[in-house]
């Protein structure tokens, strides 16, 4: 760029050339604001951006999730996708298949786009024994980034959660008022945060009102549900609380291939209220996820960081809400 244009964005932006010009070579010492404010001017101008630059124009954020089969993660797309739009960004969706593009390599291709940031929800930050450096590798690279539910910890971005706590003490003191004093929980893999979340809210629950639990862990599918509930059900449960819906709905065919009836003899509770579960047979009993609210909350903290504003690093949880529809009833007598 000839001097005369570098000194005209610099007096656009009111910075000095040098800074222009550290901007345009992608140098290190320029904050968010500043570049993202250089880079504007350039637009504004009707300069050609540098090679390198170029990708930032289209303002992309990376929105990669777990899978799309549990209809809470569409649900969660639409909810960031929308917001992401509304702030003049676009999303691009990644989802992991098993055996497929791991979320290092997702992350690798984002990377290569020269996204703004990137929103992750239900991620490997979420299990204690997946690997983490690639969340690290963010982190060096001071590449803006929200996690929406519980994640291990120092890996030091902002969290958007629901309160894993407070959902299972719903879940649990619904199930004792209706007198159940052998309750279930089917829970994700031993190192999913926010089961072991759930776990430790639900063993004091237990304790607090002398009632038993026992529990089991399955992959998050309903198979996987089904085979846990099933042996939950050997063990003498009238009640089974599950860590996410289609882990319910496995719990409910489980039920019946014993010969059993929901909620006659076994009260189920899902977790996520995610689309359809009114329509299932019978409607399920479920812990509301405030999606809305947090999908919003992490795009905003995402644009935050994105301009350069300094974000908290805690975790902002979400409250929760018992939805009773007809997978529960009094306990049999």
């Amino acid at each position: 760029m000839t001097q005369r244009r570098l000194a005209e964005v610099a007096a656009k932006v009111g910075v000095s050339e040098a800074t222009v010009s550290r901007v345009l070579n992608g140098k290190p010492g320029v904050s968010d604001a500043t570049r993202s404010a250089v880079l504007t001017a350039l637009d504004v101008l009707g300069y050609e951006r540098p090679t390198q630059l170029r990708g930032e124009r289209a303002r992309l954020v990376g929105l990669v999730l777990p899978e799309l089969q549990n209809p809470i993660f569409p649900a969660f797309a639409d909810v960031v996708g929308n917001a992401l739009a509304q702030r003049g960004f676009t999303p691009v969706l990644c989802t992991r298949t098993a055996g497929g593009v791991s979320e290092a390599d997702y992350l690798e291709l984002l990377l290569e786009q020269h996204v703004s940031g990137v929103v992750f929800a239900g991620g490997q930050y979420a299990q204690a024994d997946a690997p983490h450096e690639h969340y690290r590798q963010m982190a060096r690279r001071k590449l803006p980034a929200v996690l929406v539910n519980a994640a291990v910890e120092d890996l030091g971005f902002p969290r958007v959660s629901c309160d894993d706590a407070v959902a299972v003490e719903q879940a649990f003191g619904h199930l004792v008022a209706l007198g159940h004093t052998r309750i279930g929980a089917v829970l994700g893999p031993t190192d999913h945060v926010p089961s072991r979340r759930k776990l430790a809210a639900l063993v004091a629950c237990a304790e607090r009102a002398g009632v038993e639990l026992a529990e089991e862990h399955a992959m998050f599918s309903l198979e996987g549900g089904q085979a846990a509930a099933t042996r939950l059900l050997q063990r003498g449960v009238t009640a089974v609380v599950c860590a996410s819906d289609p882990l319910a709905l496995g719990a409910i065919r489980a039920v019946r291939r014993q010969g059993m009836r929901v909620p006659h003899d076994v009260s189920v509770v899902g977790y996520d209220d995610s689309a359809f579960m009114t329509c299932t047979e019978p409607p399920l009993t479920t812990v509301r996820q405030p999606i809305e609210a947090m999908g919003r909350a992490a795009v905003e903290l995402l644009a935050n960081r994105i301009a350069g504003t300094a974000v908290p690093d805690e975790e902002l949880l979400f409250e929760p809400e018992l939805v009773v529809r007809a997978s529960t009833a009094p306990a049999p007598r």
